[in-house]
């Protein structure tokens, strides 16, 4: 059994030194240049079964470009945002548009549900961030501290505390009873792209167009640690895996990293799709097979298999760049969103079944 296999369990850190090693060479390789298709890959070594995703629903409705769509953690419902203004919520399972959150004056770039999915929080360039409690549709409290656009927003796994980074380099941790900010941070030089709590609270990872990926200790606000991408590979969005002992990192040489952070290693690398321009996010598929999942510039969404990189399936259909995808917490299923001439969600299930 590798131990990448089970990323929601405890795994020992000498196991993760000992069974994934990769050249660094390939590292900078793919820094210099964008990395070549990969090559026809064997079938995955770990003997499973690749998946069988399908379209099942196409969600419209919005009619500026999508920046986020994310699975409530019961699964019952599918939060989208975008540079409209306006959360929209929606049922996974039918397609069907349940309410619209409006309150925002500019654009959204993120939402971020509580663990009992019964509020939703949104950053947008307005400078705030709304708390909505997602079946009356009302805003329960508005955020204000962030001198600019605000670009990423989480929950803590306990949801009383939020994260929030900014395009003016800062990171702002929130009490959410009180709705006031705790901390600043003045964490990076340019736009803070991706912010994201490991599962006990204790460290904030963060991202931003300076190239940094940096750990903070959310009670002292101290950096502990930085990771640097070569000077190409801008990383533009990063997350802890869902057993916290890994970082997942998307950038803009078209590769998506797994790194171990306690010895500032990179596991992983992840290509073959597109990604040289937008904020385009990854994220973690577990409920069956153990797959990364991500949108391309080239309109459409990708999964690797975690443990050999082989990309396993692509999802055609979107007619635009692909920012934003999220899996359900429970079910085979993958939500995409797409930005400019497209403006569709897409719901994605396997044909397998969950």
């Amino acid at each position: 059994m590798n131990h990448l296999d089970n990323l929601g369990d405890s795994t020992t850190d000498d196991e993760a030194g000992s069974q994934t090693t990769e050249d660094e060479a390939p590292e900078r390789q793919a820094a210099a240049a964008p990395p070549p298709p990969p090559p026809p890959a064997p079938a995955p070594s770990t003997g499973r079964e690749r998946p069988h995703y399908e379209l099942r629903h196409t969600l419209r409705g919005h009619t500026d470009s999508i920046s986020a769509v994310k699975f409530s953690p019961d699964g019952t419902l599918l939060a989208s945002c975008g540079n409209d203004r306006v959360v929209k919520i929606w049922s996974p399972f039918t397609g069907e548009l349940i309410r619209n959150l409006n309150g925002h004056t500019k654009g959204l770039s993120d939402i971020a549900w509580s663990s009992d999915s019964v509020h939703l929080a949104s950053a947008s360039d307005d400078t705030t961030i709304r708390i909505w409690e997602v079946d009356t549709g009302l805003t329960l409290r508005t955020l204000k501290g962030h001198t600019n656009y605000v670009f990423c927003v989480n929950y803590n796994n306990a949801s009383n505390l939020l994260v929030s980074g900014g395009c003016d380099g800062e990171i702002r941790i929130w009490n959410v009873e009180k709705g006031k900010c705790m901390k600043k941070i003045l964490a990076h030089l340019d736009y803070v792209t991706a912010v994201h709590f490991n599962r006990d609270a204790s460290l904030i990872v963060s991202c931003s167009l300076d190239g940094l990926i940096r750990i903070w200790n959310t009670t002292t606000g101290q950096c502990l640690k930085t990771l640097a991408e070569s000077h190409d590979a801008i990383c533009q969005h990063v997350q802890f895996s869902p057993n916290s002992k890994y970082i997942l990192s998307t950038a803009h040489d078209s590769a998506i990293r797994l790194w171990d952070y306690q010895t500032s290693r990179c596991l992983k690398t992840y290509v073959g799709h597109t990604n040289t321009k937008y904020c385009i996010a990854a994220c973690f598929s577990v409920t069956g097979g153990k797959w990364i999942i991500s949108g391309s510039e080239d309109n459409k969404v990708y999964l690797w298999d975690l443990q050999s990189r082989e990309i396993v399936q692509t999802l055609e259909g979107h007619t635009d760049v692909v920012v934003a995808v999220a899996t359900h917490p429970q079910q085979n299923m993958i939500a995409s969103g797409s930005i400019g001439s497209d403006l569709s969600i897409r719901i994605w299930a396997d044909r397998g079944g969950s």
